[in-house]
């Protein structure tokens, strides 16, 4: 059953980088499209592999549901192994597919790469990126446990996950380019090399403190009201 449940997790990550970061790498939805696309893939790997796995598809998200109590700490690591194969194996996939127009040149800068400061779409600082990640994480961890919650409406929580980071897109690409998953950082700056690997460590720090903070927030706040789920539900 762990063997299911990392390679769901595998095939889920992979969605997501190939469906958000393939969007912005080969397509030209610009940046609404491209919000629009990262939340439709945690939509449709929420049904499709939320009842194997959680649905995770994020290091940040499955350390998050364990501060928060929703998930076995022993198995943190393996997640986070499987969404970084899935991550890196997108990127991967990107980069042949992009390859193969003419004048392409793999770069951080063409792989919809994370950065801040003079790698920030908008030039924003530092500091700048580094709250808005931890800001969005946390938001973002808190609607997860929200509508995973046993008092949630049933069947809509990969709806509103998903609607979440389209949100959350929207709010912050033109700051950092959108992280809130380390793992999605991780795939195409591994693929790219430079100033991405360089800035990756805010990636993984401020996604991480923010999904952290935001299970114990929850857990003050209404922990005490439900009976928690081990992992997200669709």
């Amino acid at each position: 059953m762990v063997g299911k449940k990392l390679a769901a997790e595998a095939f889920g990550t992979f969605w997501l980088v190939l469906g958000g970061c393939g969007t912005a790498v080969l397509g030209s939805a610009g940046y609404p499209g491209v919000s629009l696309a990262f939340g439709l893939t945690v939509v449709t790997m929420a049904y499709a592999v939320g009842p194997i796995s959680g649905c995770h598809l994020n290091p940040a998200i499955t350390l998050g549901l364990a501060v928060g109590g929703r998930f076995p700490k022993k198995d943190i690591l393996g997640y986070w192994a499987a969404q970084i194969v899935g991550a890196l194996v997108a990127a991967l996939v990107i980069l042949v597919v992009a390859k193969g127009r003419p004048g392409f040149e793999a770069s951080p800068d063409t792989m919809a790469c994370n950065g801040f400061g003079d790698h920030s779409p908008a030039k924003f600082s530092m500091v700048a990126g580094l709250v808005t990640e931890v800001v969005m994480t946390f938001m973002f961890l808190f609607i997860i446990f929200g509508a995973t919650s046993e008092k949630a409406a049933p069947g809509f929580a990969g709806l509103a996950i998903g609607l979440g980071l389209t949100l959350i897109h929207l709010i912050s690409i033109n700051v950092t380019n959108t992280s809130v998953n380390p793992a999605r950082s991780t795939g195409p700056a591994l693929v790219s090399g430079g100033w991405a690997l360089e800035q990756l460590w805010l990636f993984w720090v401020a996604p991480l403190g923010g999904a952290a903070l935001a299970g114990l927030a929850w857990n003050t706040l209404f922990g005490s009201d439900e009976a928690a789920p081990s992992a997200p539900r669709a």
